[in-house]
């Protein structure tokens, strides 16, 4: 699956596209201005959207990446 087919899935099971994820890991504590904090691990973003949003692993670890700045919403 393409990582913009992660995003297009995202956005239909959630509602929500990159800027919310990243608005709500801002409040969540871990990220600044869209960028995941330096002590975060995957394995904490991944247990969050899939706890909170019943997204999969895969699913998970796309935002993971939105956030580490691996990718952006326009990566292929």
């Amino acid at each position: 699956m393409s990582f913009q087919a992660y995003l297009k899935t995202i956005k239909e099971k959630t509602g929500l596209g990159p800027a919310d994820f990243k608005k709500i890991a801002d409040e969540k504590g871990f990220s600044e201005s869209g960028q995941l904090n330096a002590n975060i691990k995957a394995t904490e973003i991944v247990n969050w959207i899939k706890q909170d949003y019943e997204l999969g692993h895969g699913h998970a670890m796309a935002i993971y990446a939105l956030l580490k700045g691996l990718k952006d919403e326009n990566s292929a």
